[in-house]
């Protein structure tokens, strides 16, 4: 936690929590290191599904045990925690559908609040639209169109990052509504897709992903 400045000279817990900053870091690294290896650990990989030649990463024995499931949303929050110390977000959004599982968890930790992006038509109200190509065509991002207000710094979460577009849309509809985005956070990340260069903000990844399966 950062500290602001003053006028008039610490008091004794002031003191103690300056003293204790340099090292938060290095700690909050051991844990985080710790952390991934916990969840390495739970993935399991399914060859060729959906279709040939696609190798399946299945993040779901994550939340079937509570203490891995606890240490996913730990690493998010030691990541947030470092990386956005003086920015906290005020929004935590999550893509459809597995980002669902992340984020409002992720939320609650941070006092955030929590939005969804949908699929077209899946929202009720107005809501701002935002296409994004697929492997065959384009399909439709949506989010209210009151869920973000103008000024609120905002971070998107996902379970995998491929293409990027996706990810890419969401973005486009939190700048559309003013919002201020501070960053992606994904899991997993197929960097042979190279996804993460469309992105206008920083992209973090809590595990290495595949090489390509070509």
């Amino acid at each position: 936690m950062s500290q602001q400045p003053s006028s008039t000279a610490p008091d004794a817990s002031t003191t103690a929590q300056v003293a204790e900053h340099p090292s938060s870091a290095p700690s909050r690294a051991a844990e985080l290191a710790s952390l991934k290896v916990k969840l390495r650990a739970a993935l399991r990989q399914f060859p060729d599904f959906p279709s040939p030649g696609i190798l399946f990463e299945d993040i779901l024995p994550i939340f079937a045990d509570h203490s891995v499931h606890e240490a996913l949303i730990r690493c998010l929050e030691l990541h947030v925690l470092e990386t956005h110390a003086n920015e906290k977000p005020d929004v935590i959004v999550g893509l459809e559908a597995r980002g669902f599982l992340i984020g409002p968890s992720l939320a609650l930790r941070l006092g955030a609040s929590f939005v969804p992006v949908r699929k077209q038509g899946k929202l009720p109200g107005p809501c701002e639209t935002q296409a994004y190509d697929k492997e065959y065509g384009q399909d439709f991002f949506q989010m209210q169109s009151d869920s973000i207000k103008p000024g609120q710094k905002v971070i998107v979460v996902d379970d995998i990052i491929a293409t990027g577009g996706s990810a890419y849309a969401s973005g486009e509809l939190i700048k559309k509504m003013g919002g201020n985005l501070l960053g992606f956070i994904f899991l997993l990340e197929l960097e042979f897709l190279k996804g993460r260069e469309k992105l206008p903000a920083p992209v973090y990844t809590l595990l290495s992903g595949q090489e390509s399966q070509a």
